[in-house]
């Protein structure tokens, strides 16, 4: 422990003293080692002992090498709390103070053992132990520098004194060793004492200063009366708040005084300053709000004890905003200001509980309005445009009703508008004519003009009969109405939307069980090579036949699946289905899948389609995916990199009704299509109209120069077959004209009696409107 660093022994302040001061009277430790080498000259000269000579120019060198050690510690500059540095020159004075003493305690030795000269002995010993009392009072606070320094100076000169060999030089030896030791208990108690006095100043300085600068900085102002009320204590920031400056010398001085200053200056109101004064006079603990005349407001605690006053001023300006602020937060949607769900929700209840009390049967409506296709907006135009666009859609509402409607954003792109005040069916029908058209005007955007329409919902009531979640259920089945009927409209509840949500609600229910029962089944409509007149491939199809609504039609259970969630597990079920039934049909026949836009948002549609492969066996050539134009409209990123790897195994990729959404001649190019399906649309006037022959022909002919096949849906009749072959450009024929979709067991049947020839007509068909849509 006596040769560990003082570092670990002190904190880091003290340490950093302990060794600046090794370091701090370099002139004292010039003239110290200068007078020893006058010393060891002199006595190289009485003794004639010439090596002493050497000893002198050794002390001039130490001296001049400390002394150089000394300015370059000074130069260093180092922080009062900066302990690694000061632990490196530490070491630096360990290292040069025991060579220091090495010279010591040898110069001793050899003029004991050496020279034997009475004085050069007397010189080298009396100016060792001298220098020792300089090492305990230079070096004090160093432990391990004052113990190296007594060894390396006190186990030469002893050992000279036992080598002269007398007993008097041993007795003198034996008594050396306790006063080396004495000396360094000397040096810990100077260490001791000095810097616990150093500590104590320290301690009281940084108080002073702590309570100083907590007094200055402190953003509270803080005044102490005595028990006159005189002011004892009083910081810069209690005279800024109460009379409009710093600095002024109100200690000694009345209290009320500096209330009336503060009035005087126009600081304090009159009020303030009397509940003030008050309050002071009256003592004990108390708390008020104090007035400002600049509109601050500021909070005064007033804590009486031991006959002593003390206030504490605190600025609450910016607290009661902030408090006004996160009330607004909480109660105001930022984007648009409107009150959001639960403000809206807290208002309506409130105004419906007021009739109720009253148990008045005052008319209310509820109308949900809804921006129309916001998504594609905000996937076109960027969410920052989005919200743009809410904000627009925010203010025109609000400027187009009354102050007294209650008018808030409900979530997303949902706006709700309460009425209950001159309420008549006719009013609120108009209203939403007004609110449509005010709605649907173009909005420029740096320099871009968008069309927006919305959709509206709405519902009539009398107020103490519904609650605001009756309100809401039925204005957003309203609202569902009109997103049916085609966007951009209003639709107003009827008690048979009731009927049709509840029947809605069984169906999902209804669905989901079928899910769970196996009761789905697939059915399969032929695909027909136009040249060959033979079945290449079946298109599967869903059905639903339940036990007691009877057969349910895709075009009903498919967007419900959707709407639930339930869509992506459908389509799995399909393509596990159709893919294992394929399998077992003859040939090389394929089968063909649709894809929902929806299976892309969160589902891994690329793991679906392996484990339908990998299942069933069936090689990825012999199925094809089918996607419509609206997946590449709502899930073109996600579509594009799935559809691309599902490509490359081998799979064929098919776009779907062509010419019915959304077509982009960007889409055929980017993406990984080997089959285009001109849609039914197109087939049902090719023979009466020259315009959709044209555009059969130029969308065939675009697709052959992309090397796609091309398919074209819903071919009925002799005629319509007879024109589609003249093209020249046609591949494949799928339609009634070959039959209905059948079920697995018969595709060996349709198979033969397909081959060769279309089915001939025999009578009226049934056409695709009539046919359960594609799933």
């Amino acid at each position: 422990m006596f040769f560990q660093s003082a570092r670990s022994k002190m904190p880091a302040n003290d340490y950093v003293s302990i060794v600046r001061s090794v370091y701090k009277d370099r002139v004292a430790m010039l003239f110290g080692l200068g007078a020893t080498a006058v010393g060891a000259a002199a006595a190289a000269l009485q003794s004639g002992a010439a090596f002493l000579f050497a000893y002198a120019g050794l002390f001039l060198f130490l001296a001049l090498v400390r002394y150089r050690e000394a300015l370059a510690f000074e130069a260093a500059g180092i922080s009062s709390e900066d302990a690694r540095q000061a632990e490196y020159w530490e070491l630096r004075a360990t290292l040069s103070g025991s060579v220091t003493a090495i010279a010591y305690g040898t110069w001793c030795f050899f003029s004991l053992v050496l020279v034997g000269d009475g004085y050069a002995t007397l010189t080298a010993m009396a100016i060792t132990i001298a220098a020792m009392v300089g090492i305990v009072a230079r070096n004090y606070g160093l432990d391990r520098l004052v113990t190296l320094q007594s060894i390396l100076v006190g186990a030469p000169l002893t050992l000279g004194l036992v080598l002269v060999g007398d007993i008097f030089h041993i007795l003198l030896a034996m008594l050396f060793a306790p006063m080396l030791i004495s000396f360094r208990s000397v040096a810990g108690d100077v260490r001791n004492v000095l810097l616990a006095a150093v500590r104590d100043r320290v301690e009281v300085s940084r108080l002073a200063v702590e309570l100083d600068t907590a007094l200055s900085t402190m953003s509270h102002g803080l005044c102490m009366l005595d028990e006159d009320l005189k002011v004892a204590v009083a910081n810069d920031q209690i005279q800024l708040m109460l009379c409009g400056e710093a600095g002024m010398d109100c200690v000694g001085h009345d209290f009320r005084d500096m209330i009336k200053i503060a009035q005087s200056k126009g600081a304090l109101t009159e009020l303030s300053g009397q509940r003030l004064a008050t309050a002071v006079a009256d003592g004990g603990q108390s708390k008020l709000v104090l007035q400002l005349h600049d509109g601050r407001q500021s909070e005064v605690s007033i804590n009486t004890q031991n006959q002593q006053t003390v206030l504490v001023l605190e600025d609450i300006t910016e607290r009661v905003q902030a408090e006004n602020r996160i009330k607004f937060m909480a109660r105001f949607d930022q984007l648009t200001n409107l009150p959001n769900r639960a403000y809206f929700s807290e208002q309506v209840e409130a105004r419906l509980k007021k009739f109720q009390v009253r148990d008045m049967d005052t008319p209310v409506a509820l109308m949900i309005l809804d921006i129309d296709d916001f998504k594609n907006i905000n996937d076109s135009y960027g969410h920052p445009m989005g919200d743009r666009l809410l904000g627009v859609m925010a203010r025109r509402l609000r400027q187009a009703l009354d102050s007294n409607i209650v008018v808030g954003r409900f979530g997303g792109d949902e706006f709700t508008v309460f009425f209950d005040a001159g309420v008549e069916s006719h009013l609120i029908e108009n209203t939403a004519d007004v609110l449509l058209e005010t709605l649907g005007k173009p909005i420029v955007f740096d320099g871009e003009e968008l069309e927006v329409h919305a959709s509206v919902g709405f519902v009539l009531s009398k107020a103490n009969r519904c609650d605001l979640n009756w309100l809401l259920k039925r204005a957003d089945l309203a609202l569902y109405a009109s997103k049916e009927n085609g966007k951009g409209n209003w639709s107003k509840f009827h008690s048979g939307m009731d009927r049709d949500y509840n029947e809605r609600k069984r169906m999902k229910e209804a669905l989901r069980q079928a899910l769970i029962n196996d009761e789905l089944s697939l059915v399969y409509q032929p695909v027909v090579d136009l040249g060959t007149r033979k079945v290449v491939g079946c298109e599967a199809l869903t059905r639903w036949n339940h036990g007691e609504l009877g057969t349910i039609p895709p075009s009903i259970f498919i967007p419900i699946a959707e709407e639930m969630g339930l869509i992506s597990e459908l389509t799995d079920w399909v393509l596990h289905t159709a893919t294992r039934e394929c399998a077992q049909w003859p040939g090389q026949l394929a089968v063909a899948v649709n894809i929902s836009a929806r299976d892309f948002r969160g589902s891994k549609v690329q793991n679906m389609v392996a484990s339908a492969l990998k299942k069933s066996g069936l090689a990825p050539d012999r199925l094809e995916i089918e996607v419509t134009e609206s997946v590449l409209v709502d899930e073109l990123k996600v579509a594009s990199g799935a559809l691309s790897e599902i490509a490359s195994w081998g799979v064929g990729i098919a776009l779907d009704d062509f010419g019915t959404g959304y077509s982009s001649l960007g889409y055929l190019h980017d993406l990984p299509f080997s089959k285009l399906k001109i849609d039914r649309t197109f087939t049902a006037d090719v023979t009466s109209d020259p315009r959709s022959l044209k555009l059969m022909r130029n969308i065939a002919r675009l697709s052959k120069d992309l090397e796609m096949t091309v398919t074209v849906e819903g071919v009925e009749t002799e005629a319509q077959l007879d024109v589609i072959a003249q093209i020249g450009l046609i591949d494949q024929i799928q339609g009634y004209i070959f039959g209905a979709p059948v079920p697995q067991s018969e595709i060996k049947e349709l198979v033969h009696s397909v081959s060769g020839l279309p089915r001939p007509s025999a009578g009226p068909l049934c056409t695709a409107e009539n046919d359960l849509l594609e799933a």
